[in-house]
């Protein structure tokens, strides 16, 4: 197993991904949403792996949602970096990582698909996400 760690630029948002791929075997997403292009996202998920999210000072997190408001696009109040997207149901969640935010981003070094789910009724949106983003758990320091 790996363990990608990454962080906001101020240490308050921090994720550690873990997964039996090789970083340059994970596919690189790029939404070809308004938000994520603004952001100039390329997002990796591994519905086999696993992910913790820490957050150091939960005022101080932003959970946008825009569009069908199915996911929580985590974002730091402080240094304004967009680290992760989450989809809660009940107690399981699941995410998906901006690698920009890993120590490691270098090793992701594979073209991003580019992406449009435009097309996705709110049901299709959870189910795709529930399929394929990483289930992820919260600690709070």
């Amino acid at each position: 197993m790996t363990i990608h760690r990454g962080r906001c630029h101020c240490g308050n948002i921090e994720v550690s991904f873990e997964t039996a791929k090789r970083a340059q075997d994970l596919p690189l997403r790029a939404c070809a949403c308004g938000f994520c292009r603004r952001h100039g996202m390329r997002t990796v998920s591994d519905p086999a792996g696993t992910a913790v999210i820490t957050i150091r000072d939960r005022g101080n997190v932003n959970a946008y949602r825009f569009g069908l408001k199915t996911a929580d696009f985590l974002i730091c109040s402080l240094c304004g970096v967009y680290l992760a997207a989450v989809i809660s149901h009940g107690d399981k969640a699941w995410g998906i990582f901006n690698v920009s935010c890993f120590d490691d981003a270098g090793e992701f070094t594979q073209e991003a698909i580019t992406v449009n789910y435009d097309s996705e009724s709110e049901a299709e949106r959870r189910a795709r996400r529930h399929a394929n983003w990483t289930p992820t758990t919260f600690l709070e320091e």
